[in-house]
């Protein structure tokens, strides 16, 4: 059976080159697409799709607002499709944290080759988002580490060196709020900590200063060179690789433009990578929820360097795809429920320094 897709944009253009795009998949259908919010509702009565594609700037009510009562009244998998800026980042990351599974750029008809791979990814994220954990996609805010905010460092915490521990991170789809959970679990001394998040560049800056908000370690976007301290999370910015370097007083960032990695720059596998180089019995790897399998070679390498490694499980991922294909090839030592897991790695971590 057909995957029944109902698209929702106020743009016809829009709305038509969406259409096109998911007939071309021999196992998904568009049974009809909606201008604005009120007509939307009412053609989820009539066809019940499988998923939504969502505009966030539509007129009558926006798409937060209607995500927001559909979350509520009648929750389905949703893909957020919206233009790449940073005037709609903070938009989109909501979104994610109202119950959307995930989301999209806006698709530009520029050329044959981009209109086919956006067409590709479309398919892909819509695949992921039918057979998505919606419990877990829409969470409640993580408990506050404390309160008052903790008093954190201003770039001034400690540097690490070699034989210190340092954690890798790697997410995909639902990993913006697997992040938060997890870094809501951290303590202001935390070892540092360096993620990335499959995510555009016009969004790693906003997420990184949302999750600085809410967690007790100081969190940034990685700019390069940056000295690795803890008590600090350096999230990996959507137009570099990032990875770890050895420097005369201990550890920096580095960040690659090199040619993108399992299609993805930044790549988990490359983070995980100089992991296993570098840091090796010291490293300890967290692979959380994601479609996908980019990470899972960079995680087994790290546990062959001896580092500790984790994964999500399943019940708890919104798509268990990079925590399975790691888990599958043997890189997962451990694991662990997305509530559970930040604890568990402290207490390795603590148990190892």
């Amino acid at each position: 059976m057909k995957t029944r897709v109902l698209v929702v944009d106020d743009s016809t253009l829009m709305r038509s080159l969406l259409t096109q795009m998911i007939n071309s998949a021999p196992d998904m259908e568009v049974v009809g697409s909606a201008p604005d919010a009120q007509v939307a509702r009412e053609m989820i009565k009539l066809h019940n799709p499988d998923v939504l594609t969502l505009d966030i700037n539509m007129p009558k009510m926006d798409g937060l607002e209607f995500l927001d009562k559909l979350m509520r009244l009648r929750p389905m998998p949703v893909v957020m499709v919206s233009a790449y800026t940073g005037r709609t980042s903070d938009s989109t990351l909501r979104a994610l944290e109202l119950g959307a599974v995930d989301f999209i750029g806006k698709p530009r008809a520029d050329n044959e080759k981009a209109f086919a791979e956006y067409a590709e990814e479309l398919i892909e994220k819509l695949r992921a988002a039918k057979g998505a954990h919606l419990s877990r996609a829409k969470r409640t805010d993580p408990p506050v580490v404390s309160t008052p905010p903790p008093v954190r460092s201003s770039g001034n915490g400690a540097p690490v060196s070699a034989g210190a521990k340092v954690l890798f991170v790697g997410a995909s789809t639902g990993g913006t709020e697997a992040l938060k959970v997890f870094l809501s679990g951290m303590p202001v001394d935390c070892p540092p900590i360096l993620i990335v998040q499959h995510m555009p560049e016009t969004f790693t800056a906003s997420f990184a200063k949302r999750l600085d908000s809410l967690c007790a370690p100081r969190i940034l976007e990685a700019q390069g060179g940056e000295r690795v301290e803890s008590g600090t999370v350096y999230i990996a910015p959507g137009h570099s690789h990032l990875r770890i370097r050895r420097a005369t007083t201990g550890y920096t960032t580095e960040l690659l433009q090199t040619p993108p990695v399992n299609r993805h720059r930044p790549s988990v596998d490359v983070l995980f990578d100089s992991a296993a180089e570098l840091i090796g019995r010291q490293a300890t790897g967290v692979i959380l929820t994601g479609m996908g399998k980019d990470g899972a070679q960079g995680l087994l390498r790290m546990r062959r360097a001896g580092a500790r490694t984790f994964g999500q499980n399943e019940a708890s991922c919104v798509v268990y795809g990079m925590p399975r294909e790691a888990f599958q090839i043997g890189a997962v030592e451990e694991q662990w429920s997305l509530d559970e897991m930040a604890r568990r790695v402290l207490a390795v971590v603590g148990r190892n320094a």
